[in-house]
């Protein structure tokens, strides 16, 4: 009987590390996941430097303007491309910052690069890149720059939050209580 007792009471604990191994695997693999998600803003910064290149050579692999112009049509103006350009950035801006001030876990960055790859072909087919290429440059460098800063300040600050929670599960056995971030206010 005795040994019974001791059987229960030996795979009770037994439940209770392997349950405590697994929410500290979880919890590592979640710091993992947050560490490569830290790194996506400087990627689409590459990928952005990378299609700046190509544009600064003229995109040299692209048929010339006049053959897509005959094709399809001519092209906006300049000055509606810049205006567009303008109005992109300060709401692309706006969008980070407000993203950034509410702690939202969003991987826009890369449509970002797909919005600029868009204004310089719209330059490149107009034939006025060569005019308007360091103001897509300067508003997608700004864009994704806040854009990276965004995103790494976000994973910062959870993986502070996740190692927090890993300590205190090493600790005490247990996670922490969850606090409500409404009665924080009342």
């Amino acid at each position: 009987m005795e040994q019974a007792e001791n059987n229960k009471a030996g795979t009770v604990g037994e439940l209770a590390r392997d349950a405590q191994g697994q929410l500290r695997q979880g919890l590592l693999d979640e710091i993992g996941r947050l560490r490569r998600f830290s790194n996506r803003g400087l990627w689409a910064l590459s990928l952005f430097l990378l299609l700046s290149t190509a544009a600064w050579r003229d995109f040299w692999f692209l048929p010339r303007p006049q053959e897509v112009v005959a094709t399809l049509g001519a092209a906006p103006k300049p000055l509606m491309i810049s205006l567009v350009l303008v109005l992109y950035t300060f709401s692309a801006i706006i969008l980070s910052l407000s993203r950034m001030m509410a702690g939202i876990r969003h991987p826009s960055s890369f449509c970002h690069v797909g919005y600029l790859a868009g204004f310089y072909l719209f330059y490149y087919f107009a034939e006025a890149l060569q005019d308007n290429y360091w103001a897509v440059f300067g508003a997608g460098f700004t864009i994704l720059c806040l854009e990276s800063y965004r995103i790494w300040t976000f994973c910062n600050d959870q993986i502070g939050k996740r190692s927090e929670q890993l300590a205190f599960l090493e600790r005490n056995g247990r996670m922490p209580p969850e606090e409500d971030e409404d009665s924080l206010y009342d």
